[in-house]
């Protein structure tokens, strides 16, 4: 089936960077090496295999026939590579309406540019204003941090996480969910809180990365971290670090949590977690940290380190390196027995302001006073 065979009424939608086409034979190929990419297939419901006479059929048969009975609107994105020299980048459709579903992928070398940021934009706003969509949702494995940040980018009102809702290659999969409505600004709905990186004498803080899963189940599978922090899940497996991984990116996006990973600077191994929370909640500016070390770097003054470093950056009202916070309190509370995390809210410049008598349950089911501290910027 040549290029003829798509539908005259396919619309060529272009910002002067990307553009959306019906798809042609040249298409093809570079179509079917996107299907071959390791992330394609782990993030996406793209057959595995996939040979190129499935890419060819896809691009040029199913394609025109969604546009032909009005089920789907299926386009090829097209952009310049770093030549200048318009190329297949990825495909964008929107199936359904008048409530509709968003589905793209990019090809390897387009992604990490904004293409698809773009390529959204424009096959959003079409269906809204020419195919009478009301709304378009979109869903994506949960750690599809690429696909999120499309979404973040485009105005997606991000909902959460549904169990069981994507069923691929006979798999059952929990999904990443936001809609975008008509009327809605194409833009972010708020900051993602991407964790800078911040360096120490000893340690570095960064955003997680993937390899970092075993050393957090690790942490978090240790009887004293247990006993502390007596919300872990129970075992706390590797594939449970793998989701708390995920739901660090999520609270990212929706502006709640800035997580660091604190690693040896010098090995960049995993020593210990931080996180800043409840930056949505009721009281603008303000913030609660919480902390857990690995076990075999305990004793060792990581934590406070890491906590002086994150404090500045959390309480400076600007700086050179990266956007700050700009917050203008920070709270802390530890269990009264946990000598340890009291002793970091410490050195670290926190003052005691109170304690809750028997508020702290702990993992053996026990219960412990909560001690409560907080720090300001002008305390700095």
């Amino acid at each position: 089936m040549d290029s003829l065979s798509w539908p005259l009424s396919v619309p060529v939608l272009s910002d002067g960077v990307v553009t959306l086409r019906a798809a042609t034979p040249a298409d093809v190929e570079p179509m079917h090496e996107m299907t071959q990419d390791p992330d394609m297939q782990r993030w996406t419901a793209v057959p595995v295999p996939n040979t190129l006479e499935m890419s060819e059929t896809f691009a040029l048969q199913i394609g025109a026939e969604a546009w032909d009975q009005g089920t789907a609107r299926m386009w090829v994105a097209e952009a310049a590579d770093d030549s200048g020299r318009a190329r297949f980048a990825g495909n964008v459709d929107v199936r359904g309406g008048p409530v509709a579903d968003l589905g793209f992928s990019l090809h390897p070398w387009a992604r990490g540019r904004g293409l698809m940021t773009r390529a959204v934009r424009l096959a959003v706003d079409h269906v809204f204003t020419e195919c009478a969509v009301e709304s378009v949702h979109w869903r994506a494995h949960v750690g599809n941090e690429a696909s999120l940040r499309v979404a973040h980018a485009c105005g997606f009102q991000l909902v959460g996480s549904s169990p069981a809702l994507l069923h691929e290659r006979g798999r059952t999969l929990d999904a990443w969910t936001a809609v975008l409505r008509f009327g809605d600004a194409p833009v972010p709905r708020g900051r993602w809180l991407d964790a800078p990186v911040i360096e120490t004498d000893r340690l570095r803080l960064r955003p997680f990365a993937e390899s970092d899963a075993a050393r957090v189940a690790e942490a978090c599978g240790d009887e004293t971290t247990g006993h502390w922090l007596n919300t872990l899940p129970r075992p706390y497996t590797l594939d449970v670090a793998r989701a708390y991984l995920a739901d660090c990116t999520w609270q990212a996006a929706i502006g709640s949590k800035l997580t660091w990973a604190v690693a040896d600077r010098k090995t960049d191994t995993l020593v210990a977690n931080l996180a800043l929370m409840h930056l949505d909640g009721p009281n603008p500016g303000t913030a609660e940290v919480g902390y857990w070390a690995h076990p075999d770097a305990r004793g060792r003054g990581f934590m406070t380190e890491a906590v002086r470093a994150a404090v500045r950056h959390a309480l400076a009202a600007d700086g050179p390196d990266h956007e700050p916070l700009g917050l203008h309190r920070l709270s802390l509370r530890a269990a009264a027995g946990n000598v340890a995390s009291n002793r970091v809210a410490e050195r670290a410049g926190f003052r005691r302001i109170g304690v809750e008598r028997e508020a702290e349950l702990l993992g053996d089911g026990s219960v412990d006073d909560l001690v409560s501290y907080d720090l300001l910027r002008d305390e700095v």
